[in-house]
């Protein structure tokens, strides 16, 4: 374990911003839409987490053998339309004590990064709802379009890391509630890796990809980071 974290990574939907999972249910209806009937719970397990092109791929092809980039660019772009709609009627708030957390961060000089799988304009779109800024609330949003590979390959870690000067990834901490959060910061080499259980996924779920800790509330951070620290 590191001796100290420098940096924590976290991700948006589900984890620091609750939008009662906006973007899956828009996500499940525009691939219904297009002639396909499946479950909110087959869209989380399979897409939560996935720069979300790729999760409409990961979709098809796990439960319909589909691979069909048309297909998929056409949902997307359905998808887009549909999510730029929702967020514009529907609320989001930042989930409980995200701020709080934030701000105890910061008293500590600790780094604090958010990542996605939404493309920049999108990810802009929710931080402007929430009236969070870089430099202010946060130190970084760093977003799928910003890098080459997305989700589960580390490549939006290192650009943060990248840019605050860090080259130990056991300086930073990663949290998600997906699988393929906590996979990333593996992939990575992140010192602490948390599944946290309000967004996607479950306990159960969150434990297949053997996360350090597994937390129901994101100011329990703090303990984690004193534990390590120690």
């Amino acid at each position: 374990m590191p001796n100290e974290i420098k940096m924590v990574v976290f991700d948006m939907a589900g984890t620091t911003v609750d939008e009662d999972n906006i973007v899956y249910k828009t996500l499940q209806k525009a691939i219904n839409e297009a002639g396909f009937d499946f479950s909110l719970e087959q869209v989380l397990a399979e897409g939560a987490g996935k720069e979300k092109k790729q999760a409409i791929r990961s979709i098809l092809a796990r439960y319909e053998n589909i691979e069909n980039e048309g297909l998929v660019d056409s949902i997307y772009e359905s998808f887009r339309q549909q999510l730029d709609q929702a967020y514009e009627r529907e609320e989001i708030v930042p989930q409980k004590n995200a701020e709080e957390l934030f701000r105890a961060l910061k008293e500590r000089n600790i780094l604090v990064v958010l990542n996605t799988g939404y493309d920049r304009i999108t990810a802009q779109s929710i931080i402007d709802k929430l009236r969070w800024k870089e430099g202010e609330q946060i130190d970084a949003l760093v977003t799928a379009s910003d890098v080459p590979e997305n989700r589960p390959y580390p490549d939006m870690i290192h650009f943060a890391m990248k840019r605050f000067n860090i080259t130990d990834g056991s300086q930073v901490a990663k949290i998600g509630d997906s699988t393929i959060d906590i996979k990333e910061g593996q992939n990575a080499g992140c010192g602490l890796n948390i599944g946290i259980t309000t967004g996607a996924h479950t306990v159960e779920q969150l434990e297949t990809a053997n996360p350090d800790k597994i937390i129901g509330d994101l100011i329990d951070v703090l303990s984690l980071l004193d534990e390590v620290t120690a």
